[in-house]
């Protein structure tokens, strides 16, 4: 079985850890479109289609848990310097999305063992906070990406 630089090679793909910041919008952004598809399956009654996008859900935001903590570790945070009068904007929007990403994490859990243990009642209390909680933290992700790489570019490294 190749490794995934093989595959890269395969594929004439040169992936850089610099590219990781883009890939992970992308799964944000991917993570969000299975959220709503997983809200509107679970409305029209289609069950299997809503757990199909959930767990799709939870598998992107798990590969961009990976590469978000891999692209850190190599390259170190990120500081937002300029320009300054949006700086406070920017701390707040990334405080939050940062807190209530730790905070979903044993809500997104419990909803999955809920949801597998079949206890629907529990797991419809749990998701009232989750879902929304969890989409706050895609959106906010990818609004992150777009202010730190594409409306007021900063320098990575710490």
């Amino acid at each position: 079985m190749p490794g995934t630089r093989q595959l890269c090679h395969i594929f004439s793909l040169e992936m850089k850890v610099e590219d990781l910041p883009t890939i992970n919008a992308c799964l944000n952004t991917l993570s969000t479109v299975f959220l709503m598809l997983g809200y509107w399956f679970i409305r029209k009654g289609r069950q299997g289609a809503h757990r199909n996008c959930m767990i799709s859900a939870f598998v992107t935001s798990t590969v961009f848990l990976g590469c978000y903590l891999y692209y850190h570790y190599h390259t170190g945070h990120t500081t937002f310097d300029n320009p300054a009068w949006f700086r406070p904007f920017y701390l707040t929007l990334l405080a939050t999305h940062i807190l209530l990403a730790v905070v979903i994490v044993p809500l997104i859990l419990s909803s999955f063992w809920f949801a597998f243990r079949r206890n629907f009642t529990r797991h419809r209390a749990v998701v009232r906070w989750a879902w929304p909680l969890w989409m706050y933290v895609s959106v906010t992700g990818v609004a992150v990406y777009l202010i730190l790489y594409h409306l007021f570019p900063q320098s990575a490294g710490g």
